[in-house]
């Protein structure tokens, strides 16, 4: 069970998160040279096609949950890329020398501006995209207009605050492998058996702060459920930390350090697969981030907890208990679902622990997206619009007439919690592993 005391005083702590960031004072004309190298480097051919096929008709407005609940027209995704779109026309163009005479240089004004356009209002949840009939990948313009602002100077002080904490000390919220070891020797005070640091293991698998601090229960589950297939399994303290402030913030060098911290590991223990636990970024950050940025295919199969529980289900090898006649609707993480195809999974995994599944509508794919992911939970002046945001899937969900909603995103879970602790929402906020793990059958 989640004490609700402790979510408070984590929700206390991010109220002063900003206070800990290292500010940089940088001129004007230096921040937009940075922001413009960085939207000049990741201008490809696909991104170059993107940019010219925009016909402005609006679908994508439709699709975005920030829109949808403010009706305000700088929350449209495609006008999130303007900037982006500026840059390409007056530098890279076909057409750039008539441009440069219509289209003006662009300013740090404006950079400072479209902080809260990619970041307080968009998760990069990717919905504008699936609903796109041109195809633009917003959500990838989204996070390069992230990068260029990171290196601007300009992402979110509570962004910038906690990836400078993983960059420089190596934790996260204060976690780091001492903290994972006395959690780890609390789940053995229990009796279970939890090896760390094995230095031969085909599976490793990964935590995050969230559930170290908050969804210990999802810890505890997690091991249960690994125990209970006989793997040969490890935590490891050098590699641990599934979360990536430098995806989310857009400080390409982080992303790129956390990332590898993990692959190094899982390559030093010969591992298989590597097991990414309740946290919808982690996946698309290791799974494919991670091989961009190693540069060649990893050697090893990255599966997110919920789609390996349901891929053990379906092979008869993880036995569930019947649970009964429960009304569970499951939400589908944007990252994991609309992203990675982590659909059918989960479902297996409440079909096998015979629940009725009521799902809303829209679901998979084109699921509405919760308001918080890509680290908007974290960013203060988002409160807003995230609530607005939430009340659109707290009104998906109610219209499901379900007891309870089940997911397997931590980012997700925070901020179900959060708009339940500030509207008095009744429905029951359940966790897909700890569902799993608290009724595996002997």
């Amino acid at each position: 069970m989640i004490d609700y005391n402790v979510f408070r005083e984590f929700g206390t702590a991010i109220s002063h998160l900003g206070e800990m960031a290292q500010k940089t004072d940088i001129p004007d004309a230096e921040r937009v040279r940075l922001a413009k190298t960085v939207m000049l480097s990741k201008i490809d051919r696909q991104m170059a096609v993107d940019l010219e096929s925009c016909v402005k008709c609006g679908y994508c407005s439709e699709a975005c949950h920030f829109f949808v609940q403010t009706n305000e027209a700088k929350y449209v995704p495609t006008r999130k890329l303007d900037l982006l779109r500026r840059v390409y026309g007056r530098e890279v163009s076909p057409l750039r020398f008539v441009r440069r005479i219509f289209e003006s240089e662009i300013t740090a004004d404006e950079l400072r501006q479209w902080q809260e356009l990619v970041y307080d209002s968009c998760t990069e949840c990717g919905r504008c995209s699936m609903a796109c009939p041109m195809g633009i990948n917003i959500a990838r313009g989204v996070n390069v207009m992230r990068e260029s602002l990171a290196a601007a100077g300009l992402a979110p002080d509570e962004l910038t605050a906690v990836a400078q904490e993983q960059q420089q000390r190596g934790t996260v919220f204060g976690v780091g492998p001492k903290e994972l070891e006395a959690a780890i020797a609390k789940l053995r005070e229990s009796g279970l058996t939890v090896p760390l640091d094995e230095p031969r293991a085909e599976v490793l698998v990964l935590t995050t702060v969230i559930d170290i601090l908050l969804f210990q229960d999802a810890l505890l589950a997690t091991v249960k459920i690994m125990d209970h297939l006989g793997l040969n399994w490890t935590f490891r303290t050098g590699g641990f930390e599934a979360a990536n402030f430098g995806l989310l913030s857009g400080v390409e060098d982080l992303q790129r350090q956390a990332s590898r911290k993990i692959i190094d590991e899982a390559i030093a223990i010969g591992a298989k697969t590597v097991i990414v636990p309740e946290c919808g970024h982690a996946y698309p950050a290791l799974r494919w981030e991670g091989a961009a940025m190693l540069g060649k295919p990893l050697p090893f199969e990255v599966l997110a907890i919920s789609e390996f529980v349901g891929r053990e289900i379906k092979a008869g090898r993880l036995k569930v208990k019947d649970i009964g006649t429960r009304k569970l609707t499951y939400h589908d993480a944007c990252k994991l679902g609309r992203h990675g195809g982590v659909l059918e999974e989960p479902r297996a995994a409440l079909r096998a622990l015979g629940v009725e599944i009521r799902e809303s509508d829209p679901n998979a794919e084109m699921n509405w997206c919760c308001g918080g992911g890509a680290g908007v939970f974290l960013i203060n002046r988002a409160a807003g619009l995230r609530q607005k945001a939430f009340e659109l899937k707290q009104a998906q969900i109610d219209a499901t007439n379900a007891e309870a909603v089940v997911m397997s995103c931590g980012s997700c879970r925070l901020n179900f919690m959060n708009g339940q602790v500030n509207t008095g929402w009744p429905v029951k906020i359940e966790s897909l592993v700890e569902l799993v793990g608290n009724n595996l059958r002997n």
